[in-house]
């Protein structure tokens, strides 16, 4: 099993250190068959992302997909990260987890990491874990020696919704998007940097068999925040879970 990192981690600064406890944070102790479904996971608190299988299932994902609008994807003039607050910043009020004391990047850590390692005296700073990735279906073993092969995504990539819209929304709003646990997964670095600022219709996860998890998350993510999406999205989005 290849030896990860987590990449983007602003507020990570013990994964410089030696010394290290082992705990149990939220989601510690996360085995396989405690990955949730999206559909019973409507704020996104609860690990990882289980495939969406039964014909009820997927008939219930449509009918959220069904839900969203449409409208064409605008141009990028403009964007830039930090209009979406600094990242992992545990300051964004009005999401899970928020102002706990943890940032973000390692609040997704400790909700789907297994075998959490964490610096010594800290319970939030997380030195390494093993993380089971939705979007390829490998096993990854992290340790803070390495640093890019581990990442966490967003669902929804910021700069997909400033096209949509987001260039309109308050800093507040967008500073919750970026970090809202809905729209937040770890997930191996290649397959992340592959989707860039994709939306569905454009790239999907390498694993099949999660592709209408994935997408039902991606729409519960687009309606909490009353952001369209475009029609070729929305079709492949209907397609994965059988429309």
């Amino acid at each position: 099993m290849a030896a990860v990192a987590v990449l983007l981690c602003s507020g990570c600064e013990g994964l410089g250190e030696d010394g290290s406890s082992t705990g149990s944070g939220p989601g510690s102790a996360a085995p396989d068959g405690r990955v949730v479904s999206p559909l019973k996971n409507p704020d996104g608190t609860k690990p990882g992302l289980a495939p969406v299988t039964t014909d009820a299932d997927k008939a219930a994902g449509r009918k959220l997909i069904n839900e969203l609008s449409t409208k064409g994807r605008g141009p990028k003039t403009g964007y830039d990260r930090d209009k979406f607050g600094y990242a992992w910043m545990d300051t964004a009020d009005g999401v899970p987890l928020a102002r706990n004391g943890c940032d973000t990047r390692n609040d997704l850590i400790r909700r789907d990491g297994q075998n959490l390692r964490f610096r010594a005296g800290s319970d939030c700073v997380v030195i390494s874990m093993t993380l089971h990735d939705p979007y390829t279906g490998t096993t990854i073993e992290w340790r803070k020696q390495k640093a890019s092969e581990v990442q966490i995504d967003h669902m929804v990539p910021l700069s997909y919704s400033w096209q949509m819209g987001s260039s309109r929304w308050p800093e507040t709003k967008r500073k919750q998007l970026a970090n809202d646990v809905l729209n937040l997964i770890p997930v191996e670095g290649r397959a992340n940097s592959s989707k860039g600022d994709s939306g569905p219709a454009s790239w999907l996860p390498p694993n099949k068999s999660v592709r209408c998890a994935y997408v039902v998350r991606f729409a519960q993510v687009a309606l909490k925040y009353e952001m369209p999406v475009t029609a070729p999205d929305k079709q492949m989005m209907l397609r994965q879970c059988g429309g």
